[in-house]
């Protein structure tokens, strides 16, 4: 099946003048209004996203669970917030991933909330027009995540979905936070600010997080200057009304 795919190509300022960054690239299968009208259903495969990257999130065909990439290893956090290992044939209708090396690193405070992290993490980066990925690993205080079971067709929008998502609370765990903070320009295609997914160190538990507080942590920022979109081809994407402001939603969404 053939695939339209949109190269995003950021310009960086160097010592020597200006240049392409071509060695950081974000990888995205489809868009974030596309899942939420309901499109559940992809065609790229684990197999072929593990070619484009070690570390990331998204999530997997009928809505089935929370994707982590960590380490070079997917992880499914299903609906009862337990870890699942997919095989490498698994679909997913959207994904953003990356190759992770940290350019910027910094120990977090103690009881440093979501707020808080995302307040240091701002502080950091030399401009809020760029893609990052982000990776907190360490010990928290507590983790809120929330995931979601498999969806039944006729697939409902997101929105209506997650009114009845199971809500987890994790506390005093050592694990991983992986994900994203993308720039506000990038509204409907992916989700603009923090976008970030938990999994123990035991690999046993996690989910979408909602909120969180570091025991002891370390923040790790990697710059992403190159943006690549794989638009899907198939019907239930072309002919989504895709033109709503689902800004409110999507906020809703996430939080």
């Amino acid at each position: 099946m053939r695939r339209f795919i949109v190269y995003v190509l950021v310009l960086v300022f160097t010592a020597t003048g200006l240049s392409y960054a071509g060695q950081d690239t974000l990888t995205q299968i489809s868009t974030i209004d596309a899942l939420m009208t309901g499109i559940y259903d992809g065609e790229t495969t684990l197999g072929a996203l593990k070619g484009k990257g070690d570390f990331g999130v998204g999530t997997y065909n009928s809505l089935d669970g929370e994707m982590v990439l960590v380490d070079g290893e997917f992880y499914r956090i299903n609906g009862r917030g337990a870890v699942e290992r997919p095989g490498m044939e698994t679909k997913t209708p959207f994904a953003a991933v990356t190759y992770f090396e940290a350019d910027r690193t910094v120990i977090l405070d103690k009881d440093m909330d979501f707020a808080g992290v995302a307040n240091v993490a701002d502080r950091m980066l030399p401009t809020l027009n760029m893609f990052y990925a982000i990776k907190i690993s360490g010990v928290f205080r507590i983790v809120k995540t929330r995931s979601v079971p498999a969806q039944e067709k006729p697939y409902k929008p997101l929105k209506e979905v997650v009114k009845t998502q199971p809500l987890f609370t994790l506390k005093n765990v050592k694990g991983t936070i992986v994900g994203f903070r993308c720039p506000p320009y990038v509204k409907g295609v992916n989700v603009p600010g923090y976008h970030l997914h938990f999994i123990t160190a035991d690999r046993s538990a996690g989910g979408h997080v909602l909120d969180f507080a570091v025991e002891k942590a370390t923040l790790e920022i990697d710059d992403t200057t190159e943006f690549t979109l794989i638009i899907p081809s198939d019907r239930d994407f072309y002919q989504a009304d895709l033109t709503p402001d689902r800004e409110k939603d999507l906020k809703a969404v996430e939080k």
